[in-house]
């Protein structure tokens, strides 16, 4: 199996966790992770950086985030070849800094693709002000790996629920939306994005943005919403029930469905598990979900157990 959604974390970002992802984060290690991964039959696993304290809330902060993370990813890949795949951190949104990183993550790193977050304070993904990144990321025709967070507006209104229970799949619906509407999606073809968590909310919203495609913003997606949306690619991460599938395999082509665990939030034989027992994909599909597709999306060595 390929996780395209697997966090792994610097020691030293650890010290600046919140309790929850300190407590997810607890006894966690490089070769627990391997150990496990090995129980569970996955062989490789895409790393990316996960939101912990305030390292990113200043430009400065951002862009040694970003390479302390990159060094670090890219270390574990060479470390354990054909075990940890690479999504670059960048130091959006900071566009000159991106930029740089984006270069030094290609062309010095070799990174499999890039990881963004859904929104950078009240900027979504697909705002004009991201252009130049995406443009270049298009050149590149590099995969986009897109991780929701929590939005300025909305990180307290609950304190007892936390953002990630909500405000995680709203975030990424918005993302789409904008990603989608803005044009984006058709200006920058080359790009190859996926979407955690199954898209967010979009699957249960989906007709409201084809109504709107079809209507108000038609002239930003004259194709209509859906052939955009289904050009995206999904991971199974925290969503792998048979409800989310359904709704998720009812709007996308089934290949563009990848298996997502969200370790170490979630566990890798919990997600696949979910994906057997939900019966909604057949043994071919449920095959290309947990390898196939991803092997044809992000080609590399691959793990063979001694």
């Amino acid at each position: 199996m390929i996780d395209v959604h697997h966090h792994v974390a610097p020691a030293s970002w650890l010290s600046g966790a919140s309790a929850d992802q300190a407590r997810v984060f607890r006894g966690w290690s490089v070769p627990n992770a391997l150990a496990e991964m090995d129980r569970s039959g996955v062989a490789t696993a895409y790393a990316s950086a996960v939101v912990i304290g305030d390292r990113f809330d200043t430009a400065d902060g951002a862009r040694r985030a970003a390479r302390e993370f990159n060094d670090y990813a890219t270390g574990l890949r060479a470390a354990y070849p054909a075990r940890f795949g690479v999504f670059a951190m960048l130091p959006m949104p900071d566009i000159e800094a991106t930029l740089a990183e984006i270069a030094y993550a290609f062309d010095t790193l070799e990174v499999d693709g890039i990881g963004l977050f859904t929104s950078y304070g009240e900027t979504y993904l697909g705002n004009a002000a991201f252009d130049p990144v995406f443009a270049e990321l298009d050149r590149r025709r590099a995969v986009v790996f897109v991780h929701p967070t929590a939005p300025a507006c909305c990180e307290a209104l609950q304190p007892w629920l936390p953002p990630a229970q909500i405000e995680y799949g709203t975030d990424t619906t918005r993302a789409i939306a904008e990603y989608v509407f803005s044009g984006s999606s058709q200006r920058f073809p080359a790009v190859r994005m996926i979407w955690s968590h199954a898209g967010g909310t979009m699957p249960f919203l989906v007709q409201r943005f084809i109504n709107t495609g079809n209507g108000s913003m038609k002239s930003k997606t004259p194709n209509g919403f859906l052939p955009e949306a289904q050009k995206f690619f999904y991971d199974t991460a925290q969503v792998a029930s048979r409800g989310a599938m359904l709704a998720l395999r009812e709007i996308v082509p089934v290949s563009q469905i990848l298996y997502g665990t969200d370790y170490p939030f979630r566990t890798f034989d919990s997600t696949t598990e979910m994906l057997a027992e939900g019966a909604v994909f057949n043994p071919s599909e449920l095959a290309g979900i947990l390898h196939g597709n991803a092997a044809a999306l992000l080609p590399k060595p691959v793990y063979r157990p001694v």
